[in-house]
Order: C-alpha cells, then sequence, then structure tokens
C-alpha cells in the first residue's frame, strides 16, 4: 500500500534550512563497510536534498560538511574525505549550475589542502551566476571559530577608533559572521539520531525550529526531508510572544 505523499504548503515553506548531516560512519559500519564509504554515499543525500530543497522554494541550504573538530579525527578518514569534497565539486558543478543553485562556504577554509581550497573556489565562481537555492557549505566550520573571530573583528574596529562600545549591538555581531546577509535559518535538521547541535551556528538557530531524525544521513531520502518540513509547519513559532499576540491580525500584541 502506497502511503499518502507528504504536503507541503508552499505559503509557509522555511527560507532557510540548515542541515547537521550526521551518521555517514555509523551507516557504513551498519553495512559492513569503511567508514569512507559512508561519506561517499552521503554526496547522493546531498544531491537528493538539494533538489527536493529548490523543488519546494527554499531559498538557503546551509550544509554542515565538516567541522574544525573533524580535523582531529584519523588523518587517513580526513584526508579522503576532503579528497571526496573536490571529487564531489566537480562532478556536481554542472548540475548546479543547471539547476541555478548557487554555491557558498563558511568556514576557515584557510585550513584546507590548495587542491580541495582550489576546487572550492572553482565551483563558487562557477555557480555565481545562479539566482535560485543557495548552498551554503559549512567546511571547518565551528560557531565558537566563528564567534571569537567576529569578537577580535569588532574589538580590532572599536581599537581602530571605528566603533565606540555604545554602537556594538546584535546587529553588529551579525554583520561579522560568516553567515552575514543570509537570513538565520528556519529550520535545523539533524540525522542519525543524536539530539544536539554541535558547535554549528550557535548566534543564528537562537529562534531556529529544532527537527533531530534518527535515519542516518546517507539513508536520508526526499520524503524524510519533507517530513522535516512538514512538521516544521505545524509548529507555531512566537519568538518570545504570547500565541495570542502572534495570531494578532496585525502581528502585534492583542488588547
Amino acid at each position: 500500500m502506497n502511503s499518502k505523499p507528504i504536503q507541503i504548503d508552499s505559503a509557509s515553506v522555511p527560507a532557510h534550512i540548515a542541515i547537521i548531516m550526521d551518521g555517514n560512519g555509523r551507516w557504513a559500519k551498519a553495512q559492513g563497510l569503511e567508514r569512507t564509504a559512508g561519506h561517499v554515499a552521503g554526496v547522493e543525500t546531498v544531491r537528493t536534498v538539494i533538489t527536493a530543497a529548490s523543488e519546494i522554494g527554499v531559498k538557503y541550504l546551509t550544509l554542515y560538511a565538516f567541522s574544525t573538530e573533524n580535523w582531529n579525527r584519523p588523518p587517513e578518514e580526513v584526508a579522503a574525505l576532503l579528497h571526496l569534497i573536490v571529487v564531489a565539486l566537480e562532478k556536481e558543478t554542472p548540475d548546479l549550475v543547471k539547476n541555478n543553485v548557487r554555491l557558498n562556504v563558511i568556514g576557515d577554509v584557510g585550513r584546507m589542502p590548495a587542491e580541495s581550497y582550489d576546487s572550492l573556489q572553482r565551483s563558487i565562481a562557477a555557480t555565481a551566476g545562479g539566482t535560485g537555492l543557495q548552498v551554503n557549505l559549512a567546511l571547518s566550520y565551528s560557531s565558537r571559530w566563528e564567534l571569537v573571530e567576529a569578537a577580535r573583528r569588532i574589538a580590532a574596529r572599536a581599537v581602530a577608533g571605528e566603533l565606540t562600545l555604545e554602537e556594538i549591538s546584535e546587529s553588529t555581531v551579525d554583520s561579522m559572521l560568516t553567515t552575514a546577509g543570509i537570513p538565520d535559518p528556519d529550520l535545523l535538521i539533524r540525522t542519525g539520531g543524536d539530539s544536539r547541535v554541535s558547535n554549528f551556528l550557535l548566534w543564528q538557530i537562537a529562534y531556529s525550529e529544532l527537527y533531530f531524525s534518527p535515519v542516518y544521513w546517507p539513508a536520508f531520502t526526499a520524503e524524510d526531508f519533507l517530513k522535516a518540513v512538514a512538521d516544521y509547519q505545524r509548529r507555531e513559532r512566537r519568538f518570545g510572544l504570547t500565541s495570542e499576540q502572534v495570531s494578532a491580525p496585525d502581528g502585534g500584541p492583542i488588547g
């Protein structure tokens, strides 16, 4: 018996979805494969989710591909993963261009090997004209690193006399982050069964809806992605207000 198609309300699609793509290694182990096989399989899921996000009208998709903590993994796994990123980018870039997808990167990419960095820059340049979905790859990224870097830039401006203490605001911090100019995520999805955010977009997800899936990333389907979006659409986002205030005709307090 076929399951009922998941209904998505086109009027309330999250503009920005962030995903912690977790479970590659555990999926591979369950299949009796090497961990690197899980990363390879995970690339197929990236393609599937990018397509699904584009089809329903998501504007920004941020994918946690490689954290600063991942540098501490076994060297052979790190090397294999970074090489896979190069291969995947070279293979997928023509389709990204064809589908009007723009590629962006956030993170300390200066730490990446030259081969990986150069391939990344070529893909970013090739897709620069895309006006559809923007895919942000979080590579060599961690939120604490990002916030420390932002604090340093703010301090440097203050020392230079370009910024007073009174002028420092939330918007000042926003402008110093790697996501400057990108709206905060409406929805954060984590696959793989763990219920934590793992140093990802800590500032930006202050009011994001969180969705934790038990499915390992390589097994995560377009249907699983749509389930997360449908779950998001059933929630009431209050941003500190009451339900009555949110439902007021003018969006403001009732009474």
